[in-house]
């Protein structure tokens, strides 16, 4: 069942800022500079998803990144060999 409005506590907005907490100001601003500098998105981009899309996105980008390591590591030590 709906509540009138005047019976909510928050909304959407207060979800969001609960659960991305651990995000401040100066993190966001850095990860759009090295989104859109090194991985080519838009500032359109990245300022219409929703936190917890850019935060799926974040992570992803985060792992591929760690696996290329790691896959360039050990192709550096294959060659050494």
């Amino acid at each position: 069942m709906w509540l009138p409005r005047e019976h909510r506590v928050g909304g959407r907005a207060k979800f969001f800022r609960i659960n991305l907490y651990h995000d401040n100001l100066s993190n966001y601003y850095k990860t759009n500079f090295a989104l859109m500098q090194h991985h080519k998105y838009s500032l359109t981009e990245l300022d219409n998803m929703m936190p917890w899309e850019r935060e799926i996105y974040v992570t992803m980008l985060a792992q591929h990144l760690e696996e290329e390591k790691q896959r360039m590591e050990q192709q550096a030590a294959n060659n050494k060999r």
